[in-house]
């Protein structure tokens, strides 16, 4: 199923997240409990939906670089 951007619906596994994202599932884990990264529970996992982690990494800054 696609977004009406056509972007495509996915929920990522933490350790998909953390893989992608080049840290442990440990600290991926922690800025989910922190409010940092945002995540739905589904069933008895956590998911993080793509679009999501999408917009939280654009809006983010890197030292020295306009948000």
């Amino acid at each position: 199923m696609d977004n009406a951007d056509g972007t495509a619906r996915r929920l990522l596994a933490v350790a998909e997240v953390a893989d992608e994202l080049r840290v442990t599932r440990g600290t991926a884990y922690r800025w989910i409990r922190a409010g940092d990264l945002p995540a739905v529970r589904v069933g008895g996992t956590v998911r993080v939906p793509s679009k999501l982690l999408v917009d939280r990494l654009q809006r983010s800054s890197v030292r020295g670089q306009p948000s």
